[in-house]
């Protein structure tokens, strides 16, 4: 059940609209006054409680950076590959419905160059990476797999998705983040981690032989008289 504006704290109710601002507008761009007046409070209590902008932040790093970790913290041991990437798939995509704007918020701020926020992406891809580590260590991936570029390419795939979110919509039958929209995008991400999209490459030998099993056989030549 979603919770109502009403029955949070003044300070959550800031915190939030400026995680909200700073997702749509972006830091620099986004004043105090306008945190206040999204949250429905008055600059001078936005001030109470964050001495400026930049506590203000702090505070709303310290929100999504917690809500991605613990979103991964207590991912239960898996003896397959698929089950594994099936779980992880579950978790990510419970991200996308649940916290959309705070994932917006770090790629937004990572495209800007935002110090801070840059810290956060760091934070990401340490949960990523601890996460394939174990996945390695527990013998699911190939043992030439790059764990680091591993972590890198899930993060970056997971925060450019949400950064051009209205125009992959664009070309999907239903908005990316209805129900079917995030179950269709869950299937396709999870299948292209766990198996690729390629068919395994066939050997010479079993390509050529594969040929010959569906070749139609030729009707024997009469010899001439």
């Amino acid at each position: 059940m979603a919770v109502r504006p009403s029955d949070l704290t003044a300070y959550a109710r800031i915190r939030n609209a400026a995680l909200e601002l700073f997702a749509r507008d972006g830091f620099a761009a986004t004043s105090i006054r306008d945190v206040a007046q999204a949250a429905g409070v008055s600059a001078g209590l936005v001030q109470h409680y964050f001495a400026n902008k930049a506590a203000l932040q702090d505070a709303v790093n310290d929100y999504v950076g917690s809500t991605v970790i613990s979103a991964f913290s207590d991912l239960p041991p898996t003896e397959s590959a698929i089950e594994r990437a099936e779980l992880a798939g579950v978790r990510i995509t419970a991200l996308f419905r649940e916290h959309p704007t705070a994932l917006l918020y770090v790629a937004r701020a990572v495209v800007d160059n935002d110090a801070t926020a840059l810290a956060l992406f760091d934070a990401f891809v340490a949960v990523a990476h601890e996460q394939w580590q174990q996945a390695a260590n527990d013998g699911l991936l190939h043992d030439d797999a790059d764990v680091l570029w591993a972590a890198l390419q899930i993060v970056s795939y997971n925060l450019g998705t949400i950064l051009f979110e209205a125009a992959l919509s664009r070309h999907l039958p239903e908005s990316f983040f209805s129900a079917d929209g995030l179950e269709r995008w869950r299937d396709a991400s999870t299948a292209l981690f766990r198996r690729g999209i390629y068919k395994p490459a066939e050997a010479p030998r079993e390509k050529k032989l594969r040929a010959r099993s569906t070749t139609p056989a030729r009707s024997p030549t009469k010899r001439r008289r």
